[in-house]
């Protein structure tokens, strides 16, 4: 069936970017809006919008129901439901397809499967995937908890069987710590999913995070686009990602690939979807979930293939044959992603919601910027307080790297607090450019106090300067310290510093 209408069920820089390559396939789109977003770029961009609810995520873009009645009431062919909020929601997908329309995503058995971490481990099991030693069935009992995590050895990771976002996780280095751990994980987990299920699996001490972008069509072809490297991550959360990973050689790369399209046939997945692993320090690597949606950081792999994701939804969704075959994937240079947030990097990144008083995106060679706000607009404290992704490509990972810290020193914000400078810090710092990095890179690198430092130099160099003119201008006309060669060579200095 060929789509001519798409309701996209999400918001900001993410329903932006679905909207522009839709309108590149002559495809209309349809924008659902709350209370907080009325006025946002998104809302304008489409060619209809539907006001479905109030700011609070409950009362519009998690209500499927809304999501549904202003689908059918401009008569939409299919739904896109972006990344967070309804898009791995399995009765979600069942109501657009109920409703006579297309789930731009896979099957909702598919995220049924993939969305339970203990069922995923054990459909992928079937497929000899490589699992991190640990429990496939789900643990409540304290003392159940403690005797696995003594049979596994210490330290080990319990982990909510639903969800994710680091939600409903703990680690725990010593038995005399699982009581407490385990009360929390498991209150943690029924608080955000419903769901007190939790497994216990073995703690890498040194992982990095690594994951493949596979693409599958209705008809049993898949195939994988490569990897990125999400390592850097705050609160279990990735905050910077890159691809391809600067630590995998070919023959990994090869295995690691076709290790994900196991992972999507145990599931018989179609459409878009990101198989995660966990890799040690010796390179070895072990299934860590499966993520049933685009991904946020999904522009990397396209900088990197050329391959816009969204069309290639578009047209799985529509029931097209795969054009690519795995032969077809040729990787060309390196790209890198950072998550720009309104938050406070000098304060463990809490939120800094507020008005954009002035927003200027950085240009040039290789940089690419997926946003969703303008100058002047608010940040609204509903969301999530992401405000772009700043993207940049290069021929190699040097030229991405060098790019990324040029685009960061131009975009300008000002009235809210980001994580730019934080961003700065990180693609600047050794363990970053020599790839070595894991996800403990912000606990073991990064304090507050090195971005005040920065700052610190950087107001001391604005003043002495000040006062240097100051004195030129106030000082006796036969000080000798005035002749233009010595003022040369103190400004000199002061730049140089």
């Amino acid at each position: 069936m060929k789509i001519k209408k798409l309701l996209v069920a999400n918001r900001s820089e993410i329903a932006l970017r679905i909207m522009r390559s839709a309108r590149e396939m002559g495809i209309e789109t349809v924008a659902v809006f709350s209370e907080a977003d009325c006025n946002a770029p998104f809302v304008r961009f489409a060619d209809e919008a539907v006001h479905i609810g109030a700011s609070s995520p409950s009362d519009s873009y998690l209500r499927i129901d809304k999501v549904i009645d202003a689908a059918l009431l401009v008569q939409a062919d299919a739904i896109h439901p972006g990344y967070g909020f309804l898009s791995e929601n399995a009765d979600f997908a069942d109501a657009v397809n109920g409703a006579g329309m297309i789930f731009i995503g896979p099957s909702a058995e598919s995220i049924k499967i993939m969305g339970d971490k203990l069922a995923a481990k054990r459909a992928v099991s079937k497929y000899n995937v490589p699992l991190v030693p640990g429990t496939t069935e789900a643990i409540i009992d304290r003392e159940e908890a403690r005797k696995v995590a003594d049979s596994i050895g210490y330290p080990v990771l319990i982990k909510a069987s639903a969800g994710g976002g680091g939600k409903g996780m703990r680690v725990v280095q010593s038995a005399d710590e699982i009581n407490e751990q385990m009360d929390r994980a498991v209150s943690e987990a029924k608080s955000a999913f419903g769901n007190g299920s939790v497994f216990i699996e073995k703690y890498i001490t040194s992982p990095k995070h690594i994951e493949v972008q596979v693409l599958g069509d209705q008809h049993g072809n898949r195939i994988h686009l490569s990897e990125r490297d999400c390592s850097i991550q705050r609160r279990h959360q990735k905050v910077i990602e890159e691809a391809p990973s600067a630590v995998l050689k070919e023959d990994l790369r090869k295995r690691i690939g076709e290790t994900a399209l196991l992972v999507a046939k145990s599931c018989r997945y179609y459409n878009a979807g990101t198989v995660e692993f966990i890799v040690n320090e010796k390179l070895d690597f072990y299934f860590l979930e499966m993520n049933t949606r685009l991904q946020v950081e999904h522009p990397v792999t396209e900088m990197i293939t050329g391959i816009d994701l969204v069309k290639e939804q578009i047209k799985i969704a529509q029931g097209q044959v795969l054009e690519l075959n795995q032969d077809d994937i040729i990787i060309s240079g390196h790209s890198i992603e950072i998550r720009v947030y309104a938050e406070d990097p000098s304060n463990n990144f809490l939120p800094n919601v507020g008005k954009l008083n002035s927003y200027k995106l950085p240009l040039g060679p290789g940089v690419r910027v997926d946003d969703g706000f303008e100058e002047g607009m608010e940040i609204p404290i509903n969301y999530d307080p992401m405000i772009a992704k700043l993207i940049t490509h290069g021929c190699d990972r040097s030229e991405a790297i060098e790019r990324m810290k040029r685009a960061i020193s131009e975009y300008e914000i000002t009235g809210v607090k980001t994580t730019l400078p934080f961003a700065a810090f990180a693609v600047s710092h050794e363990e970053f450019v020599s790839g070595r990095f894991n996800t403990h890179f912000i606990e073991n690198y990064f304090s507050p106090s090195l971005l005040n430092e920065k700052m610190d130099h950087d107001e001391l160099v604005i003043s002495s300067l000040v006062a240097a003119l100051h004195y030129d201008k106030t000082k006796p006309s036969n000080d000798v310290s005035g002749s233009s060669t010595s003022k040369s060579k103190w400004k000199q200095r002061l730049t140089d510093s």
